[in-house]
C-alpha cells in the first residue's frame, strides 16, 4: 500500500525541484493576461481532459478558467473512441469554434505524451491567433516521434513547458512485467493547482477582491460567487 504513496512523494519532490522556475514563469504570464481581461483556457483529451476540468469551477479555485470541451475527445463518449479521435489530424479544425479565443486569453494544452494530433493542432490553432500557449506534459516521451504532419512535438510549439516527469507508460510501479500505478493525473493536478495558487497569490498583491470561488458547502452567502459568475459568464459557461 505504501509503495505508491512513496513513489508519488518522490516524484512530487523531483518536480518541485526541477519545475519551480517554469511554474513561476507560467504564473506571471497568466497573471498578465488575466489582468487585461483574458481567461485561461484548458484543453486535453481522454484522461488529460480530467485535468482541464480540474481547474474549472472549484471551491478555492481561480474563477477565469475555461475547459474546452470537445465531446468526441472525452472519456464519457467512449475510451476507445476518444483515443482514436485524439490521433485524428482533422478533428480540431472541425471543432475550432469551441476554442473561442479572445486577444488576451492564454491556452494550456495537457497531453502526457505530447505526440498526438489533437493536442498539437490545438496549440497551433492558438499560436495562429497570437495566443500564448503552455503545455502540461511529460518530456520523458520526447524520444517518441510525433504523429503530426509538421513533424513537431508539442514542446516544440508551446511557449512554456511544465514537465510532469511522469515515466513513459505512466505507471510508477511494476510487477510480473506489467507497469501500473499511473501518476499523470495526480502529478498533473498538483502542478496545475500549484500554478493556479501562485497566480492567485500574485493577484492578491494587486487587488482587494480575488477571483476565487468560495465553497457553497461552507457558506450560504452566495454574493461573492454570484459576482464572480456575472463577471465572467460572457466567456465561461457556468450553467
Amino acid at each position: 500500500m505504501h509503495t505508491y504513496f512513496q513513489e508519488v512523494q518522490k516524484l512530487l519532490s523531483h518536480v518541485l525541484e526541477k519545475e519551480h522556475v517554469s511554474i513561476e514563469r507560467a504564473s506571471q504570464v497568466i497573471v498578465e493576461r488575466l489582468q487585461k481581461g483574458g481567461v485561461l483556457q484548458l484543453f486535453g483529451c481522454g484522461h488529460s481532459h480530467l485535468l482541464a476540468q480540474e481547474g474549472y469551477y472549484r471551491a478555492g479555485g481561480l474563477v477565469p478558467v475555461r475547459p474546452i470541451i470537445i465531446e468526441p475527445l472525452t472519456l464519457h463518449v467512449g475510451a476507445l473512441t476518444s483515443s482514436v479521435n485524439e490521433k485524428d489530424p482533422d478533428i480540431i479544425q472541425s471543432y475550432a469554434d469551441q476554442f473561442n479565443f479572445h486577444e488576451q486569453d492564454i491556452l494550456m494544452v495537457i497531453s502526457t505524451s505530447g505526440r498526438n494530433n489533437a493536442p498539437i493542432e490545438a496549440a497551433l490553432l492558438a499560436k495562429e491567433q497570437g495566443i500564448p500557449v503552455m503545455s502540461l506534459q511529460s518530456l520523458a516521451y520526447k524520444e517518441h516521434p510525433t504523429r503530426h504532419k509538421s513533424e513537431k512535438r508539442l514542446e516544440e510549439i508551446v511557449d512554456v513547458v511544465l514537465d510532469t516527469h511522469v515515466p513513459v507508460g505512466d505507471g510508477l510501479l511494476s510487477r510480473a512485467g506489467m507497469q501500473y500505478g499511473p501518476a499523470s493525473t495526480v502529478i498533473g493536478s498538483t502542478i496545475l493547482n500549484t500554478l493556479l495558487s501562485q497566480v492567485i497569490e500574485k493577484m492578491a498583491d494587486q487587488m482587494d477582491v480575488l477571483p476565487v470561488f468560495e465553497s457553497t458547502n461552507v457558506t450560504t452567502n452566495q454574493n461573492h460567487n454570484n459576482l464572480m459568475i456575472a463577471k465572467y459568464e460572457g466567456r465561461i459557461n457556468f450553467k
